[in-house]
């Protein structure tokens, strides 16, 4: 062999002390999940070394016979796992997918309707510092001040005014049920096409407790790293008569090689999302939203729109404290082992990188086998430490009891 024969003890070390971390603490960020062994398993694998331009049957490089086979069987999976007519299993992220889908279908200054970020929306749905709100006309719909969920005249009233080319669904921090039947409708009567981002819901549309929006919009893309317990990467969705322009706009009009150790490791994942456990696992994952919303309710934290009906819930700190900040909340909730994000909240008057709000999720823990008793558990240990924030006697109490519950239920226990 003509690599190295020593180990890099720095590089590996540190990955010891994350997997320790991922072990030892509580990981509520929405967007991230554990993936399982075997899907770590294809991701490591000799995969890795190929290169693979182009699609199956039609590459720009020899020795592709079994990637070609892998990548078919992740197509082929994911197309009968969602009731999809296309798939293209290639980007490298949700941003990547998105990105393709504006490049595949609309002209540089076309009007879109996207969800606007401060009130929900991604950084791809129109931002003004990202590439889709600096190359598209985008405008964002809110959710309403009254009851803080989407209101469907609303945004009808605004794609009659825009006449967009394109409506955008989806959210990465908006707690509610995204309805795509009356979202159809309303693009049919402006004569727009449909995109639903399902980055942070896939696994949930998956298990059956979010609506399909497959049967209702042209595209659909996701994440399947998040609620679908995959690799870190993207997918696409569409009909089949728009699946050619997605292509080139993946490639090669916006990425090179794909990373076919990790569309094995979606092959994998699409595979295990199938299998009818689940189902239950993606119940699981709302009823302990419901039950974590809930407990913080409880003690005098005040929920946006009330509650929530997928994994996800934003905290509004306000009410509870009116002089502590997401930041300072994630700063001292992280050392006591508890790991969430600040995130802004609905017309919040501090800044994106301060914010009035955290989001909170339930995939990893529902992973590791937490039921609604800890979602309560868990309610407690955030009001001990938000109560005192900057108590160090308080963290480190409350980072030996989480790590106590979580050597419990580690996730990758040696």
């Amino acid at each position: 062999m003509t690599w190295p024969n020593d180990r890099d003890h720095e590089v590996f070390n540190l990955i010891d002390r994350e997997v320790e971390r991922q072990n030892s603490g509580l990981q509520l960020i929405a967007s991230e999940n554990f993936t399982s062994p075997a899907v770590m398993e294809a991701v490591g694998s000799v995969l890795t070394n190929k290169y693979s331009e182009g699609y199956p049957g039609r590459r720009y490089y020899g020795g592709n016979q079994v990637v070609d086979e892998i990548e078919a069987l992740a197509i082929e999976r994911v197309t009968s796992l969602f009731g999809a007519e296309a798939a293209n299993v290639q980007p490298h992220s949700g941003a990547n997918a998105n990105v393709a889908v504006y490049l595949a279908l609309l002209q540089p200054g076309d009007t879109v309707l996207g969800m606007s970020l401060d009130h929900g929306g991604h950084l791809t749905h129109g931002s003004p510092v990202n590439i889709s709100g600096r190359t598209y006309k985008f405008v964002g719909y809110r959710v309403t001040p009254s009851d803080e969920r989407l209101d469907l005249d609303q945004i009808r009233d605004l794609a009659l005014a825009e006449r967009p080319k394109l409506i955008v669904a989806g959210a990465t921090a908006y707690p509610r049920i995204i309805d795509p039947a009356p979202l159809r409708e309303i693009a049919d009567e402006v004569g727009a096409l449909l995109m639903f981002d399902a980055a942070h819901i896939a696994g949930l549309i998956a298990g059956g407790v979010h609506p399909n929006p497959v049967p209702f919009a042209d595209v659909v893309t996701f994440t399947t790293h998040k609620t679908l317990r995959g690799p870190r990467g993207g997918c696409i969705l569409s009909r089949a008569d728009l699946a050619a322009s997605i292509d080139k706009a993946i490639f090669p009009g916006l990425q090179g090689g794909p990373l076919e150790h990790v569309i094995a490791g979606k092959a994998v994942a699409f595979r295990e999302a199938a299998d009818p456990s689940f189902a239950d696992y993606a119940r699981r994952i709302v009823a302990n939203a419901q039950a974590l919303a809930a407990a913080l309710g409880q003690r005098g934290f005040r929920l946006v729109s009330g509650g929530t009906d997928n994994h996800l819930m934003l905290v509004d700190l306000r009410p509870f404290d009116a002089e502590l900040t997401g930041k300072d909340a994630q700063i001292a909730l992280d050392d006591s082992g508890i790991t969430l994000n600040r995130n802004t909240i609905p017309d919040d008057p501090r800044s994106p990188f301060v914010t009035s709000g955290l989001r909170l999720g339930t995939p990893s823990v529902t992973t590791q086998g937490l039921d609604e008793t800890h979602m309560v558990q868990i309610a407690d240990w955030i009001e001990r430490v938000l109560r005192a924030p900057s108590d160090d006697a308080v963290r480190s109490a409350v980072r030996a009891e989480v790590s106590s519950l979580c050597a419990a239920f580690a996730p990758y226990a040696r």
